[in-house]
């Protein structure tokens, strides 16, 4: 691929990453006099928060997604590429992307927005991913599908022998919102969806094991939040542990602490690290690996730069950083968007950003959520209400808005889920039929 646009009078805006910065962006910029190029690996924009719903069965890939070009097809000025980004020339403003397996292709740009996401991390212990994969892409999500219910069908199958141990023992490792979903949503699909699927075993029997490394779950709610939430699992059957580290992860099971669990069905929620755009970029970062960015978005000494989102360490008044969450991520998209279109226009730059807080959720089960938005704290069947409902509102593509609340209204009225389906067992990553 060549640059054949590098002559053409608007100026040329480069967005890296497809995900709710990167598009939020994208289409701020839908009436600015611009030329805009959007890169992901992927041709579609995920909706992360809902990744543990087709993990654990209850929606389907094609719920959570839609394709990059469907969502910008009346935006005449945006080009989609499907490449990978391998690193970036900030002083002559050139990326080097692969792009249809042709590597170090440039691109250039006049403004460059990084918005690269994130992935889970394992805090130096990079190999416990191969037994223990993290929930971050619709292949992370289909395969921890295809072996929690695989996990079923052998232990169905190895009733009658001493063979399937551990393979109804649930570990997650992580208690934050995606660790105490996953432990809620895999619960009910134990209590409810299977409970008359098998004859030679019990659903029920399932072990689920929530182990998280402070003194709390949801650390970042309010302590009776948490509390609540801890008290749902409980009446679930989910066993929480808490001031507890998992300090080795193999094929057979999990080390907490001193104590051996054996487990063959061990998922990773308990942290991320951001893709290396501060090496591509060659600027500074903060120690989790994000760039530090002013109040503007952009990087220090590269004005033309921006760095969104989980990739960004972003500050705040009081001295802390933005959350890696997708509300702070749309409206900082939304707001380079604005600065871009009035840089180009000639016009007075904005003021410098500011997260406008909308709250913070997370569900546990039918029936209860916890939602928090400054002093209002809520518990229960009204904050699982504005969960959905919040959820819904913010899914890509009215036909996903329309197919995920029928799935939900089905899934409330019947116990049964929507994508029970094992796609190609024996490339589980757990090795569950070996």
């Amino acid at each position: 691929m060549t640059e054949s646009s590098s002559s053409a009078p608007l100026p040329h805006v480069l967005i890296i990453g497809g995900g709710f910065a990167g598009m939020a962006a994208a289409q701020g910029l839908k009436d600015a006099p611009v030329r805009v190029t959007l890169l992901d690996r992927t041709n579609h924009h995920l909706f992360q928060p809902l990744l543990y719903q087709v993990a654990t069965a209850m929606l389907t890939p094609g719920d959570i997604a839609s394709p990059i070009r469907q969502l910008v097809a009346q935006q005449p000025n945006v080009t989609t590429l499907i490449a990978e980004v391998t690193g970036i020339d900030a002083a002559k403003k050139i990326a080097y992307v692969t792009y249809l397996e042709e590597p170090n292709t440039p691109l250039h740009y006049d403004y460059l927005i990084v918005a690269t996401g994130a992935r889970h991390s394992y805090f130096g212990k990079d190999h416990f991913e191969r037994f223990a994969p993290g929930l971050k892409s619709l292949a992370d999500a289909t395969a921890v599908r295809n072996h929690v219910l695989a996990a079923f069908e052998r232990a169905e199958m190895e009733a009658e022998t001493c063979h399937g141990e551990g393979l109804l023992t649930f570990v997650i490792v992580g208690g934050g919102p995606t660790g105490v979903e996953l432990a809620g949503a895999i619960a009910e699909l134990r209590k409810y969806s299977m409970r008359r699927d098998f004859r030679r075993i019990d659903p029920q029997s399932a072990r689920i094991l929530l182990v998280q490394s402070g003194p709390r779950i949801l650390p970042t709610f309010h302590e009776s939040l948490s509390t609540a939430a801890q008290e749902r699992l409980r009446k679930l059957g989910v066993e929480v542990r808490l001031n507890c580290k998992v300090e080795e992860v193999d094929e057979l099971g999990v080390r907490i602490g001193d104590e051996r669990v054996a487990s063959k069905s061990v998922l990773w929620a308990a942290g991320v690290k951001p893709s290396p755009a501060a090496q591509w970029l060659g600027v500074e970062a903060d120690k989790g690996g994000r760039v530090k960015v002013g109040t503007d978005c952009s990087v220090p000494g590269l004005e033309s730069v921006f760095v969104l989102g989980d990739t960004a360490a972003h500050p705040t008044p009081d001295g802390g950083t933005l959350p890696g969450l997708a509300q702070p991520a749309m409206q900082q998209g939304a707001y380079v968007a604005d600065l871009i279109r009035r840089r180009v226009l000639g016009e007075v730059p904005p003021p410098p950003f500011s997260y406008f807080d909308k709250g913070n959720m997370a569900i546990i089960g039918r029936n209860f959520a916890v939602l928090e938005k400054g002093p209002i704290r809520m518990s229960g069947f009204l904050a699982w209400l504005a969960w959905a409902y919040v959820h819904i509102a913010f899914l890509g593509g009215f036909e996903n808005r329309i197919v995920v609340a029928a799935q939900w209204i089905w899934s409330y009225l019947t116990n049964q889920r929507g994508s029970r389906l094992i796609l190609e067992p024996r490339k589980d990553p757990w090795k569950l039929t070996g």
